[in-house]
């Protein structure tokens, strides 16, 4: 199992996830432009993804889709309410756009894919796991850990998740208040320290490798999310690896068992 993490913050996310022939593309939310290119990097064409998942319809997880699918006749999954408002937004795409449902896991390619609900304010919000030649969990953009995300999570190897702000640094900062609050809501985004609670369990879980995503440009950095998250593991019995998906991409693991 392969996972390149082309971008991963608030100016775009889009991954892709590689096992054994199997391609699928995780958001859309840079340029189609850039995504053919990150994908010529790994050796593939658009042609080769069995499809897209989408998590949720906020323009940095789907701003490159209307380009791409024009150039190119792919398959994109998404939730339901989200598939609705990327049919009205996408005349003439609208064939290439399914309908899933959290809670019900389906066959994409070589993969089996199970999406679950995460709480943001967007309407039908969902994380990923595929399961195929190990077990990869995408979950950014929640204001809170649900038990339903730690239950499709639990017993990953790998796994790209939420490390977005900083609460003081937030506090401290220049966005307006309603912002603020937005954010630090049940329906916004994880802070480090919600992040670092979150990454403790997947470890005791068996996760071997952890990506922090999503990182705010103007309320973290890398260093105060991998402290944050480094320092709950190393005073837990949890052992992994811990990267930090840089905004603009590319980030690659790979090994016998996962890659991300």
């Amino acid at each position: 199992m392969r996972i390149s993490v082309f971008a991963s913050g608030s100016s775009g996310n889009c991954a892709l996830f590689s096992s054994e022939g199997t391609n699928i593309l995780i958001d859309a939310g840079i340029s189609a432009r850039r995504i053919c290119a990150f994908l010529s990097g790994e050796g593939l064409a658009p042609g080769d993804l069995d499809g897209i998942l989408i998590t949720h319809e906020h323009s940095d997880h789907v701003s490159g889709l209307p380009t791409l699918l024009r150039r190119f006749p792919l398959r994109v999954l998404a939730p339901g309410m989200a598939a609705e408002r990327l049919r009205s937004s996408l005349p003439g795409c609208g064939e290439y756009i399914e309908e899933i449902a959290p809670g019900e896991g389906f066959a994409l390619g070589g993969a089996y894919v199970s999406a679950f609900a995460t709480m943001h304010d967007a309407a039908g919000s969902v994380g990923y796991r595929l399961d195929a030649d190990g077990a990869f969990g995408v979950c950014t953009d929640l204001g809170c850990v649900t038990d339903e995300v730690l239950d499709c999570l639990m017993g990953v190897d790998a796994a790209l998740i939420e490390a977005n702000h900083d609460v003081d640094m937030l506090r401290r900062g220049p966005y307006p208040a309603y912002l603020k609050r937005r954010i630090l809501s049940d329906r916004g985004h994880l802070s480090n320290d919600d992040c670092a609670r979150l990454a403790v369990a997947l470890s005791a879980g068996g996760a071997e490798r952890l990506i922090l995503g999503h990182l705010s440009r103007h309320n973290n950095t890398p260093d105060a999310a991998y402290a944050a998250v480094s320092s709950a593991l190393s005073g837990s019995s949890a052992r992994c690896e811990l990267l930090v998906a840089p905004p603009l991409g590319p980030l690659i693991l790979e090994e016998k068992r996962c890659s991300a």
